[in-house]
């Protein structure tokens, strides 16, 4: 489905996104316009959102979850706007993105679009953007998505003693990609390693973004007042909201309609729950796993709930640190002495179904039973694995994130371990993410933690390398199998769709035979919000659609 030359529009076959548009909800179906997700609503007035504590300041190459890329979402525009019902690629700032050959592209910019500051955004606010989260030196958690650009490796530290990064003992040869050129104000090129045929798609993700000219003279000034070229601009930062309000110089075509948005931020998804039911907060996006149980949330929240797919999925991984998980069997047996279906029914009440891949189902490439075995739940195999590997001395600890909800989980996760292996089992709860997130990147956490993933593009390959290829930002595990990362490039490189997806298939089957992790469940988005606000959609990445969303009249 590949062409010679072919513009940003081709792109979007080649997405091949398979996301179901039927949704369910007591305002509609939550994938249309109109009066779907709570009634009619108008332009303009203030809404309030359930938020989680960024792990890091707002700045677009360094925000690698959700806490802070769904309100990055709000503020920031990239080359490529991704479609809110199909995830489709639309072109955004892009007025092309052309290559011949799959490794040499141009691309031209619109010509006006502007920052929230005023400025102009122009071909070298993403060439300097783009080198600036690329040096291994600025440590940005974006780093790892410019690694298919020419010159990536010279930009990156030597490693130390640790073999961690140590840019003071071994610094980069450079701190600028060689693939990369400004051609003129609104002309860039991009010259890869290798073919990487799916890179108009990956460029609509938050790491792509630009910055204006003001983030290179002063980068942490941005930590409380960020810039950005999307439909809405950052008001104030602070440990209890952030606010943000609409911006009047946003050039593009995907603005939004209600003129203030504050994140308020909630340590317990009760809490924010309790308040969407109480109308004192417009939106949550976690319904408590107790208010699931017999889908109790939708008679509370009548007309005012939605449910939909979404590309997330949900895994458990092993700690790199923990020398008693670095034995095959033990991971074997783990995973298979976990009840999938038991738990997303008692804790999730369907809302998640057992994933039996590491791959969303969502996506093109995905193959059903890709886990095998692996998944599924069998207590006297768990145990005889679990035996043949010595068993675990001590408490194996699991930590999971307090603010989204996930106490019952783990503690009906150790206590199937518990039950089905023998081995004493404790959930360690971290008040918030930001916190699990500092500790895993500080390799300060023993035993297995939650590993949920929400795909930054639609891509099979997005399930596989940013969480386990070497070097990657989200490699919490830090896997590292030669033959995993050839396929991935391999598969990069691909003429076309199909090869490829079989290569990233055949890169996923070996996940399966090396355990770094295992998947557990998928997860439909299900969200709730107040009878002040109307139109109400979630996109296909399970964030809500800020162009949608207005308040009532």
């Amino acid at each position: 489905m590949r062409g010679r030359t072919r513009a940003m529009a081709a792109a979007v076959g080649m997405a091949a996104v398979t996301l179901v548009a039927a949704a369910c909800g007591g305002g509609g179906s939550g994938t249309g316009s109109g009066n779907e997700g709570g009634g009619a609503g108008g332009a303009g007035g203030e809404i309030s959102l359930r938020g989680c504590t960024p792990q890091n300041p707002l700045v677009a190459g360094n925000t690698a979850e959700v806490c802070g890329g769904n309100i990055l979402d709000a503020f920031v525009s990239r080359l490529v706007h991704y479609n809110a019902k199909t995830a489709a690629p639309e072109n955004d700032i892009a007025e092309s993105i052309d290559t011949s050959d799959n490794q040499n592209f141009t691309i031209k910019i619109k010509k006006g679009y502007k920052f929230s500051d005023g400025t102009e955004v122009k071909a070298k606010n993403f060439v300097d953007a783009w080198n600036y989260t690329a040096a291994g030196v600025n440590g940005q958690q974006g780093s790892y998505f410019f690694e298919p650009v020419e010159g990536y490796a010279d930009t990156q530290c030597g490693a130390g003693k640790d073999g961690e990064p140590d840019c003071d003992a071994k610094p980069a040869k450079t701190d600028k990609l060689t693939g990369l050129k400004v051609v003129d104000d609104y002309t860039f090129s991009i010259k890869t390693s290798e073919k990487v045929s799916n890179l108009p798609v990956r460029l609509g993700y938050t790491a792509f973004a630009p910055q204006p000219d003001s983030f290179f003279k002063d980068p942490d000034s941005f930590k409380t007042k960020p810039i950005g070229a999307g439909p809405f601009k950052v008001d104030s930062v602070s440990d209890t909201a952030i606010t943000l309000s609409k911006n009047p110089d946003y050039s593009g075509k995907f603005g939004g309609k209600v003129d203030k948005i504050t994140f308020k931020i909630y340590n317990d998804p009760n809490a924010a729950y309790n308040d969407v039911v109480a109308n004192q907060l417009d939106y949550t996006d976690i319904i408590p796993p107790d208010r699931l149980v017999g889908n109790a949330y939708q008679s509370e929240l009548p007309d005012r709930w939605l449910k939909q797919p979404q590309g997330v999925i949900q895994a458990i991984a092993f700690s790199p640190n923990d020398p008693q998980l670095k034995n095959v069997k033990m991971r074997e047996a783990i995973s298979k002495a976990i009840n999938r279906d038991e738990i997303t029914k008692q804790i999730y009440n369907g809302r998640s179904t057992a994933a039996d891949s590491f791959v969303s189902p969502v996506v093109d490439g995905y193959k059903k039973d890709a886990c095998g075995d692996l998944c599924v739940f069998d207590a006297a195999k768990a145990k005889q694995l679990y035996t043949e590997a010595g068993g675990y001395k001590g408490t194996l600890t699991f930590a999971v994130n307090q603010d989204g909800g996930h106490q019952p989980m783990a503690e009906a996760v150790c206590n199937q371990l518990k039950n089905n292996l023998g081995v004493k089992c404790a959930a360690k709860i971290e008040p918030d993410f930001k916190t699990l997130r500092d500790e895993l990147n500080n390799r300060e956490l023993n035993g297995i933690f939650r590993s949920g993933w929400q795909m930054d593009y639609p891509s099979i390959e997005n399930f596989l390398a940013p969480i386990y290829a070497k070097g990657a930002a989200s490699n919490d595990a830090r896997y590292n199998n030669p033959e995993f990362n050839k396929l991935l490039s391999q598969a990069a490189a691909a003429p076309d769709t199909d090869q490829a997806n079989k290569l990233y298939q055949q890169a996923e089957a070996l996940l399966v035979k090396d355990v770094p992790a295992f998947p557990t469940w998928t997860d439909d988005a299900v969200v709730g919000w107040s009878d002040r606000v109307a139109n109400v959609q979630v996109n296909a990445f399970g964030v809500l659609d800020y162009t949608s969303i207005t308040v009532k009249q």
